[in-house]
């Protein structure tokens, strides 16, 4: 079984935890629009997942390690310990706020380009907020994260898109950590 770190970042107020809590536990009825509590560091969130990999990877339980970081920059000092280690990055914002546009390319520079993950360890997640329009039209992203997977969460309305997407994700990080422990192998032998 595969046990991936995966670091759930974004601005504050984007949704982090409420979708943490949701991949962690994916009830029917979750209360997606309660009260908003900043994250104060980090919370670490540990559950089972099936992944949806491809090749010798398909449908492969996997351990995730969710860690559902603060969006404050207080807490900029913690980004390399939190970092350590990490199989994956989700990148999380709401695009019905314009500021946030900017601050994923933060994100994107301390999380996965300075660390040096691939793209495919990389989702970026458009979360509206309850009670937001909807728009999946094209989004001014940076050029840097273009290249990313994008999907839209909508808790209310698409709960399992979510899901789905999530372990599609899932799949291609334990894809790449698979290719890697198979590398680091055949580096052993030879």
């Amino acid at each position: 079984m595969f046990k991936a770190k995966i670091v759930l970042v974004g601005p504050s107020e984007s949704g982090k935890t409420v979708l943490a809590n949701f991949l962690s536990d994916p009830k029917p009825n979750v209360e997606v629009g309660s009260e908003y509590r900043p994250t104060q560091g980090v919370r670490i969130l540990e559950f089972d997942s099936q992944s949806g990999g491809s090749g010798d990877n398909v449908n492969v339980k996997c351990q995730v390690e969710l860690w559902d970081c603060s969006g404050h920059i207080k807490f900029e000092s913690c980004w390399p310990a939190m970092m350590k280690d990490s199989s994956g990055v989700v990148i999380l914002f709401n695009p019905d706020v314009p500021s946030h546009f900017k601050e994923i390319e933060l994100w994107y520079s301390a999380f996965v380009d300075a660390p040096g993950l691939q793209d495919n360890q990389c989702l970026l997640i458009a979360h509206h907020k309850p009670g937001c329009k909807v728009d999946d039209g094209r989004l001014p992203l940076a050029s840097s994260m273009a290249r990313l997977t994008l999907i839209h969460s909508n808790l209310e309305d698409e709960p399992e898109d979510v899901m789905h997407a999530f372990c599609r994700y899932l799949g291609k990080v334990v894809n790449t950590m698979s290719e890697s422990r198979e590398r680091e192998e055949m580096s052993i032998i030879t």
